[in-house]
Formats: structure tokens, sequence, C-alpha cells
């Protein structure tokens, strides 16, 4: 799928292919618990989203130095150039880094250095969104925020991510409003595993641009009612809700209800290198296995840009814009 597009769901770390998990590996002198590649890629085979994050955070042991860094993010931006992406706004997770020793200058200085590059290398303009993880305490976020200072150039927005159940949005209100007050945009993961009231929270209570996953507001006739009215993007991960068992199969994905609801809704890949696709992939899966057509494909990517931060940069948006339009389905 080359048509045009934005990606604004994307962790860094989860692009971690298993190549390149042990190239970093044998680099840095850190021994992982598999035989081989094919090996790891079982152990891709997840039962829920708690056995998927213990896997991703250990795997995150290979990941030392800004040229590691700089490395993933690279080897993400090439595949995802070839599959149509013009746009991305990438997510990083500082504090499990930071907990294994490894510096927030580090992981910052290295990722930005393939985005500040990507738009000559790939043809893909970036940001970066720094994500608080909910698992840890409120404390611990705003220490990270406050660490991220010096770097804040380089970063775009913040966001919440990791295990949802029992850690609701309104336990993060105090950074998201320092957030706000240092000019940084806002997006929370909210609706996967969680209830819809985790959405509602996210929006009231941390002031969310985008709903980051979301899938579960179609619980809520008025929660719907609200996001349509407020046309607020959702960012969904179809081939993520599948193997993260929040939906069983994706032909049972509530997409086609969701663009009938009128819901500005984008598709995206989550954790490419573990879920089985990166976002082209996700657009073709969706495609073959909802039945959508053409023109709702297009809607599709004409939302990824409409939903995406360059409010700074109109024009860009509009050039963006027009290339979907303009692009032709073979």
């Amino acid at each position: 799928m080359h048509l045009p597009k934005a990606e604004l769901h994307l962790h860094i770390e989860g692009t971690l292919e298993p190549e390149l998990a042990f190239a970093l590996a044998a680099r840095n002198g850190v021994t992982l618990p598999f035989a081989d590649t094919e090996a790891l890629r079982t152990a891709y085979l997840f039962e829920d989203l708690q056995s998927f994050l213990d896997l991703y955070y250990a795997l995150m042991a290979v990941l030392r130095t800004a040229d590691d860094f700089t490395e993933l993010a690279d080897a993400y931006l090439a595949r995802a150039a070839a599959q149509g992406v013009r746009h991305a706004e990438i997510f990083f997770d500082p504090q499990a880094h930071t907990a294994r020793g490894v510096g927030l200058a580090a992981v910052v200085e290295g990722l930005g250095r393939a985005l500040e590059r990507s738009e000559e290398k790939h043809g893909i303009s970036t940001q970066l969104i720094m994500c608080f993880l909910r698992d840890q305490s409120a404390a611990s976020a705003l220490e990270t925020l406050e660490a991220a200072r010096p770097h804040l150039h380089l970063i775009s927005a913040v966001g919440l991510d990791s295990a949802e159940v029992g850690h609701p949005p309104a336990k993060f209100r105090e950074v998201y409003e320092r957030a706000g007050e240092l000019g940084l945009r806002k997006v929370a993961h909210a609706g996967e595993e969680g209830p819809p009231s985790y959405i509602r929270e996210a929006l009231d209570e941390l002031g969310v641009e985008r709903i980051d996953h979301g899938l579960r507001c179609m619980e809520d006739p008025d929660l719907v009612k609200r996001l349509v009215a407020e046309r607020v993007p959702l960012t969904l991960c179809p081939l993520s809700n599948v193997r993260l068992r929040a939906i069983d199969t994706l032909e049972q994905h509530p997409l086609p209800a969701m663009l009938e609801a009128g819901l500005l809704c984008t598709v995206n890949s989550d954790d490419p290198a573990y879920f089985g696709g990166y976002v082209g992939d996700t657009f073709h899966a969706v495609h073959e296995a909802l039945g959508l057509d053409r023109e709702q494909l297009r809607t599709l990517a004409r939302n990824s840009f409409r939903a995406a931060f360059l409010d700074h940069d109109e024009e860009r948006r509009a050039r963006y814009l027009s290339e979907v339009e303009e692009y032709a389905f073979d």
C-alpha cells in the first residue's frame, strides 16, 4: 500500500526487528535468551498485553547508546517510506531506558539524529512524542518531564502508554498540565483494554487532542457523538488489537462501523516488529479483511494528515492531502 499516509501511533521501541536486536546485542555485549532470530520471532506470539510488554521491555536491553537509537529509528523510517508514509509522529518511552541506566540525552539525541535527516534521506517529515509509562508513578512522570527540558526543541508532544487497566488518565493530570505550560501537544492511550470512561478522562482531565486507540468508544453512544462533534482523532491499530486479544479476529474489527459513525479514524501499526506488519501492511490487511474500498482507504489516509500535528505548517499538510487525492490505486 503506497497510498500517501501519516503514521501517528508508532512506538519506536516496537520497531526492533529480531535481526537488529541480535546485531545490537552482539555490539553491546548483551546475551539474549533466544537461540537465533527465528526463536525470537516465535516468542512474539503473545497471549495478552502484559505478556507482550514483558518481552518488549526485556528486549530493550540491547539499546544502549545514541548510535543504537539512531540505527533503530533509521531502520523504521526506511521501512515506512517503502510503504507510503510521508509524515511520522513517533513515540518513545524514556523511563524504560533511564531505569536501566541509559541517559535521556542518549535516547533523545540518538533518535533526533535520525529524525533530523529523515526528510532528506527518506522523504518523511517527523515529530517526536515522549510517552510516560502509566504503570509507574505520576511523580516519576514529572521527573521525566523535568529531565527532558533541555531536549524539548526535539520533542513535540507528550503521550501516555503501557498497561492501561488500573491506571486511569486522571493519575497524570498534573504532569499533563505542566506539559501544556511548556508548549507540548498532548495525546494518550485510552480505550484499548481500558473502559470508555478512560477516553472521557483523557479528554477532560488531561486535555488531550488525540486518543491513541479509542477502540472501546463504540460501547458508549454518547461518547461516540462527542468524539464526532469535536472531531477528536482516533489512532487505531487493528493488527495490534488482534494480537493483544482486544478483538478475536480482524474481520470483527469495528473500523467500518466507526467510519460509518463519522469518527475521525486513522490506521497505524503500533509496534510493527511484534504485531506482524507496518502501516502499509495494515492498510492492506483492513482492505482484505474488512472489505474497505479504495475510497475508504483514501479517507483513512486523508484523516491521518488532518489529525497530524502540522498546524505550524499548513502548506505541508495541504501538499500531503493533495498527494492523497492524486494517488492512483493499482
